[in-house]
Order: C-alpha cells, then sequence, then structure tokens
C-alpha cells in the first residue's frame, strides 16, 4: 500500500548523523520535505542533496524543513554532510523502519539483478502532519523546484 497525499505522514523518532533525536510529531507547524535516497555520497544522491543545499533559503522561507532519510549509518551520513556542507539532517535508518513505514523500501532492477533498496522518493509533509504531495520521479539536480512549486 503506497501512501497519498492526504493521508497522515507516518510519525517516527530517529538519530540523525550528529547523534540528534528527530520525532516528526516534534515539526508541526511546519513543513516537512522528507526525502529518501538510495545511497550517501553516490552521483544521484549527492545531487539531490546540493540542490537542496543551494536552495536551503528559499525553501525556510517556504517554511519547509528538510530532512533527508536513508539506510545508511551514522558515520556514513556524517561524513557525505561533511564532504557537502549539507545544512539539514540525515537520518538514519539502518533497521528499516522509516523506509517500510512510507514504502520506499521495494524491490529494485538494475543490470538484470533483483535486489530490494530504497525507492528515491520525497513526501511533503503539511504543517499539520498530513501528507501533502508525493513526488516519485524526483529530478536530483532541480529537486527544489519540485518542492517549491
Amino acid at each position: 500500500m503506497s501512501l497519498e497525499p492526504g493521508q497522515p505522514a507516518p510519525d517516527f523518532t530517529a538519530q540523525d548523523q550528529d547523534g540528534n533525536t528527530i520525532s516528526l510529531h516534534e515539526l508541526r507547524g511546519q513543513k516537512v520535505a522528507l526525502y529518501f535516497y538510495p545511497k550517501d555520497d553516490t552521483p544521484g544522491c549527492t545531487a539531490q542533496a546540493c540542490n537542496l543545499r543551494d536552495h536551503q533559503e528559499e525553501l525556510k522561507a517556504s517554511n519547509i524543513k528538510v530532512i533527508g532519510v536513508s539506510i545508511d549509518g551514522a558515520a556514513a551520513h556524517q561524513k557525505f554532510a561533511l564532504k557537502y556542507d549539507l545544512p539539514f539532517p540525515l537520518l538514519v535508518d539502518t533497521d528499516k523502519t522509516i523506509v517500510q513505514a512510507y514504502g520506499v523500501w521495494q524491490e529494485k532492477k538494475n543490470y538484470g539483478k533483483t535486489y530490494m533498496g530504497t525507492v528515491r522518493t520525497t513526501f511533503l509533509i503539511d504543517e499539520n502532519g498530513l501528507i501533502e504531495q508525493v513526488i516519485k520521479k524526483v529530478d536530483t539536480k532541480e529537486h527544489a523546484a519540485q518542492l517549491l512549486k
């Protein structure tokens, strides 16, 4: 079952790359761009993260808090965030709790090989915790523009 606009966003509590605990319900009153990406420091994920970094002020002006999620560990997240000076949290989801709750942990195919992985997807969550938009076709180099439409 996939999540659709108008549905409540599944709540979560997780730690970011610096050990800070973040809970979705504590972010009520602001929009949250919860973006799921496959892996730290890979070309597509880097382009997406850097695009969001480069448009951070515009996103903040629209009351949108950016949070990244992948199944990488804290050390990989911290290295990725430092390397590209990412100003937003990257949540550690090594037990796959969040990716499964949002339905983005799915079967993928690459070069004829089938495996389970994170499907790049962004959920824009409104001030009341409801899903406002689901972006399944993420343009990694213009992702902020997709959120600011």
